[in-house]
């Protein structure tokens, strides 16, 4: 899956000359948490709810009408941005976003902002593909890590009419094996639970 197939493209911004309180107050109407600093189209900052926190946590508190509050935002925002490109791939921007601890990429096509992915946009893409958000039930199946073992458990599924909704392989704590990771579409797996049982299989869960 691709960056361009999750982000938001709809992504409010804001102008170098923006103050700090009218960033606030963008993001408290919006409901979100970064806000892209775009000047003659180009990405040159971001400031995030934390800056702005940081920058001045007593006049959020009081609502005070200070100085600070006029102050323009290229005074605090991150000028360093880590981007993304529409074409990379999900799981590579959600690596990006946990190595550096950062909760946001813009993404750049042609040196323009064309896009936002958030944290949200990552946990709603992983609740997509593990098809948890619609009726159906988790089997866990421990194997000999080797080749070609995906796909014959996988035929046991086919074999007994049972539909796949997601599948996916993670490593097992000992290392000469790993673990299969199966969603499907029935509320009552034992039938299928049994069969793969039957077939030699060590079935972890349920």
């Amino acid at each position: 899956m691709l960056v361009e197939e999750i982000m938001n493209s709809n992504v409010t911004f804001i102008r170098p000359k923006t103050t700090i309180r009218e960033a606030m107050d963008i993001i408290q109407d919006m409901n979100i948490r970064h806000l892209p600093v775009v000047d003659n189209d180009t990405l040159v900052g971001l400031i995030t709810a934390r800056h702005l926190s940081n920058a001045c946590p007593s006049t959020i508190k009081n609502n005070e009408n200070t100085k600070d509050l006029h102050t323009q935002v290229t005074t605090i925002m991150k000028r360093n941005i880590i981007t993304a490109h529409p074409l990379d791939f999900v799981e590579d921007a959600a690596l990006t976003m946990y190595e550096n601890h950062i909760g946001s990429l813009p993404v750049l096509q042609n040196n323009k902002l064309i896009g936002m992915i958030t944290e949200s946009d990552i946990l709603r893409t992983l609740i997509e593909l593990t098809g948890i958000a619609h009726p159906s039930s988790q089997i866990e199946v421990e194997v000999e890590d080797r080749t070609g073992l995906l796909a014959d458990v996988s035929t046991i599924f086919k074999e007994n009419n049972v539909n796949v909704s997601s599948a996916f392989v993670y490593p097992s704590k000992d290392p000469t094996k790993k673990k299969l990771i199966f969603r499907v579409t029935t509320m009552d797996p034992r039938l299928i639970v049994e069969a793969i049982k039957k077939a030699g299989y060590r079935v972890v869960w349920p």
